[in-house]
Formats: structure tokens, C-alpha cells, sequence
């Protein structure tokens, strides 16, 4: 369905809708685990409890055999195309971080690595570095690198081995390539324009002087002795999601990206703690001033990453213990879903389905005993893209209107 009529189907009501996030939850069967998931191997009796109430389905963040970033499977998630609508995620990364942009600026997430004395990156996330350290770390690049030529570098720490560079000066745009591998196993490549705007090869050119002086001025640190910047943007404007959907929607998340796309959308946005209990607690205390919730859970898209399986299952099993507290504020719509697919054995995004549930009163009951990939593979939400999931939990709280006569 195209924006337009899709707008003027929107009807205004008191429902509440619950979207439950929990990052890169898709995985695949493990051999040595009996061939479960560690959605399926974990131990999930609230969510047991639900599962034969609910429609089960797959969701498909871009394409078949597209691996999405966290970006684009946020947007698709909240209703927009992610082809469409593409975002750097140095924007997210800066507006989640609370920075505001102003014209011209161009923000890059950033990451603290480990590289030998090659240039080689031997860890892309310096040990996880704590977020004590990352603060000093970015303290000491403030101090030492406040400017590449007439451009000042606005640095922000973030969580663990992440912060946020913000480029501030004229003559600046976005249109560059990563300063960064992707991988280990690789030196740190040169920033490069991407395209045909002005400004763009300014901007490659100070990102490679910064990535230059902040390996200098970090050498003596380990494991963080250099960093990489990624997703350098500019920021966008997007049709809010109040103006699109009629509803007010509050973002809770731990972690800056993901309130910087949910504010983005237009949603407001809460930072808590990386427990559920904190978010879920939080989503009581904002109940009757919103009426949709995204709720974002890190750890199990972490466990993925690192390969983790045993991770990964006490990081689902947390949030099942957690569960009755969100159910205590009796959404009208409850779905639960990932942004997109971290497999164990990967190690990273990949382009498999997610599995996602929807809680409704007429969402239709597949009366499948629990949630995991292989139930959701033959329910009755089949497989969506996840930009339509927006119009599956709208029109489940009564939010759209008939279209046509």
C-alpha cells in the first residue's frame, strides 16, 4: 500500500501498542545444541504462556538475502521503506547521543579498535572495552585532536568501545565511505567520497586526518589504540510518525542508535538501563501520556556478535523473567520481533527472517506451545516485510479505517 492512501486510513483511539524489540534475536539451529535455536533452547515460560494465544509469522527486514543494518531494520520495524529512506548511522548514533545537528554538520559513528603494529585491526571493539574507559579515551582525543584543520571534532563517548563524532565547519557533506574494514584482518581503508556533492571529499579528507592523529595519540593505550568512523552522514528529513500514523510514541532504549532512529521517526525518547526490568518499568510510568512503545533490548544481538549461544539464551531468558511486568500494564497490542537476524555462528547481521508474535484480541490464536523460528515459520502471519508490520499492529489496536466503499 502506498503513504498516501495508507495516511488517510488512520483513525484515532485510546489502544496501546507494545513493539518489543529484542536486536538480532533470528538465529539458526546448532548442531551441538540439538539442533535448537537459542530461542528455542531457552527456558521462556512467560513468553510459553502467550505463544498459543498469539499469531507467530517471519519478517523480512529488506529483501530476500538482504542483511540489514540496525538502521534500516529499525525504520522498516517503524513503518518505513528502508530502501527509501536510507540514514547514515553516524546520524542515529548523534541524535541518540542527545546532539543536535544543525545544517552543514555531518556526524560518524566511531568505534575504538585494536590494530597491530601493522595497522591491522586485530578486534574491531577493543575488548569491550568499559564505558569508563571510552570516556577517558574520547577526554584524551577532545584534548589532543579539538579541530583538523579550520573543522572542529565534537567527540561524545557512548557505551563501551562507541562514542559519537559530530563534524561542525563549512563546506562539509556526506556522500564518504567507512573508515573502517568491517572485519577484522584488515588495516583501517581511507575515507573516499561516494558520490558527486561538493563537500564530499572535504569530509573524506578530515575523517582520514582524524583517524590518522587519533592512532597517534593513542599508541601507548591498549586495546584501544586507534579509531575507525562509519556511517558518516548527514541528517534527514523524515515524515514524523505522529503526522503518519496518528500516534504518539515513546522510544525506550539503552543504548544511543536506537533512540536516535526512533527519534528520528519522530517518537520521544527515554534512555534507561540495559535491563528489561528498568525499561519495562519505565513504559508503566509514560503509559498514559503515549500509545505506542518501542522497547529495545541489546544483549541478545551482543551474544550473536561474539558467537556466544550460552549468551544468547540467558539473554532471552532475562527478558522472559521480566515479561509479567510489561503484561501487568495490559497492552492492547503486543508484538515481539527483532530488527533483524544475528546467528551464532555468524557472528554478525545476516539476511535470515525473524521471527516476530502479535498479541491481539482478534490477531488470531495459531495455538502454537512456544516462540522460536520454527513455530513462526508456519504461522498465520506467514512472511511479511517489515515495513507492513506497522499496518498489522495498527489495524489490531483499531487504528485503520476501511479503504474503499
Amino acid at each position: 500500500m502506498s503513504f498516501t492512501p495508507f495516511q488517510s486510513l488512520v483513525l484515532q483511539n485510546d489502544t496501546k501498542i507494545v513493539l518489543l524489540v529484542l536486536d538480532g534475536v533470528g538465529d539458526l539451529p546448532h548442531p551441538e545444541h540439538g539442533h535448537a535455536t537459542p530461542l528455542e533452547a531457552a527456558r521462556t515460560p512467560n513468553l510459553d504462556a502467550i505463544a498459543p494465544r498469539a499469531a507467530l509469522g517471519r519478517l523480512l527486514p529488506v529483501a530476500p538475502g538482504i542483511t540489514p543494518g540496525s538502521g534500516p531494520g529499525h525504520l522498516a520495524l517503524f513503518g518505513y521503506d528502508p530502501v527509501e529512506t536510507q540514514v547514515g548511522r553516524g546520524v542515529l548514533e548523534a541524535l541518540g547521543a542527545g546532539i543536535e545537528l544543525g545544517p552543514g554538520d555531518v556526524a560518524a559513528r566511531a568505534n575504538f579498535c585494536t590494530v597491530d603494529g601493522s595497522g591491522v585491526v586485530t578486534d574491531r571493539r577493543a575488548g569491550r572495552i568499559p564505558s569508563e574507559t571510552c570516556a577517558r579515551l574520547v577526554r584524551l582525543l577532545t584534548e589532543k585532536i579539538p579541530r583538523v584543520e579550520d573543522i572542529e571534532f565534537r567527540l561524545q563517548a557512548g557505551k563501551g568501545h562507541r562514542f559519537v563524532a559530530v563534524l561542525h565547519g563549512m563546506g562539509l557533506d556526506d556522500g564518504v565511505s567507512d573508515a573502517d574494514p568491517h572485519k577484522e584482518g584488515h588495516p583501517i581503508p581511507l575515507a573516499e567520497p561516494t558520490g558527486l556533492r561538493p563537500g564530499s571529499k572535504r569530509t573524506a579528507d578530515m575523517v582520514n586526518q582524524f583517524v590518522a592523529e587519533a592512532r597517534r595519540v593513542l599508541a601507548n593505550e591498549h586495546p584501544a589504540n586507534a579509531a575507525m568512523l562509519r556511517g558518516i552522514s548527514a541528517r534527514p528529513n523524515l515524515p514524523g510518525f505522529h503526522k503518519r500514523f496518528g500516534l504518539q510514541g515513546a522510544a525506550i532504549a539503552a543504548y544511543p542508535m536506537y533512540r536516535g532512529v526512533a527519534q528520528l521517526a519522530g517518537m520521544s525518547v527515554h534512555a534507561v538501563g540495559e535491563t528489561p526490568e528498568e525499561s519495562f518499568a519505565k513504559a508503566a510510568e509514560l503509559w498514559k501520556v503515549n500509545d505506542f512503545f518501542f522497547i529495545h533490548a541489546k544483549a541478545t544481538d551482543m551474544a550473536g556478535e561474539d558467537g556466544n549461544f550460552d549468551a544468547k539464551v540467558a539473554a532471552i531468558e532475562t527478558v522472559d523473567r521480566a515479561l509479567p511486568r510489561l503484561l501487568e500494564t495490559k497492552p492492547d497490542v503486543l508484538c515481539i520481533t527483532g530488527d533483524h537476524s544475528t546467528p551464532v555462528a555468524i557472528k554478525g547481521h545476516s539476511w535470515h527472517p525473524v521471527p516476530v508474535l502479535v498479541l491481539a484480541p482478534y490477531a488470531g490464536a495459531d495455538q502454537a506451545p512456544r516462540f522460536h523460528e520454527k513455530t513462526a515459520r508456519t504461522g498465520s502471519l506467514s512472511t511479511l516485510a517489515s515495513r507492513d508490520l506497522m499496518a498489522i499492529l495498527l489495524a489490531n489496536a483499531g487504528r485503520l479505517d476501511k479503504f474503499g466503499a
